[in-house]
């Protein structure tokens, strides 16, 4: 009972960490997306890549969390990103406070959109909110398709699941329609996408999905501010 007690507390401290940084990114527009994926799914890629195409037309930062080494933040600042790294030095996740920490960072006035790369892991991430308005998971067809039904958490608390790696498929027994009906069996309001940064096949779709949700929720905030003048 301690056990579930201290859990809980845990849990509550965090969502209230979680509010404040959802309040900071609505006072300036700026709308968040929470990566969560096992290690190796293509996070990285994925951003490197909506960076290189919707550059020009969205301000995007980056704030990556991993347990050791600043690789996956000196990837990304090379295409031209500002990028912030969080060493959990063995903590399997991101949580809502040290998010908040790191934000200080950022010129969140001058940007569109913050994309958190959470640590590797399907488990742990799952339970803790960051204050994102929107959370994606992702599957790469190495991992197989019954992933979404071996990590039902993730899946549930997800907003979008990206089928990544699909350049790969045709060398492993992965069914993507298999994997989409395993995730829907969860979640059945799910979008769910197929992709490959390698190939581009089915990138258009992510890029147009991220783009209107970073555009909508920018002009939402430029409205209340000219109302509030």
């Amino acid at each position: 009972m301690s056990t579930i007690e201290i859990k809980d507390k845990l849990l509550s401290k965090n969502d209230q960490n979680a509010l404040a940084n959802r309040n900071l990114f609505d006072r300036h527009g700026v709308w968040c997306v929470n990566l969560i994926s096992a290690p190796g799914s293509g996070k990285t890629s994925l951003i490197e890549s909506t960076a290189d195409h919707l550059s020009g037309r969205l301000n995007l930062g980056v704030l990556v969390g991993d347990l050791e080494t600043e690789n996956d933040a000196n990837r990304i600042a090379a295409h031209g990103v500002p990028v912030r790294q969080i060493i959990t030095g063995g903590a399997c996740h991101l949580n809502a406070r040290t998010v908040g920490d790191f934000l200080v960072h950022f010129d969140l006035e001058r940007l569109d959109a913050l994309i958190i790369e959470n640590v590797g892991n399907l488990v742990c991430p799952a339970s803790y909110y960051l204050g994102e308005h929107d959370r994606v998971s992702l599957i790469s067809t190495p991992e197989g398709d019954d992933k979404p039904l071996k990590y039902p958490g993730a899946i549930h608390t997800s907003d979008v699941m990206l089928i990544t790696k699909t350049d790969l498929a045709p060398y492993t027994d992965f069914s993507i329609a298999r994997c989409r009906e395993n995730a829907l069996k969860i979640e059945s309001e799910l979008t769910v996408m197929a992709l490959s940064v390698r190939s581009g096949e089915g990138l258009d779709a992510w890029l147009e999905w991220f783009e209107l949700h970073a555009g909508k929720k920018k002009k939402r905030a430029e409205s209340t501010a000219a109302k509030g003048k």
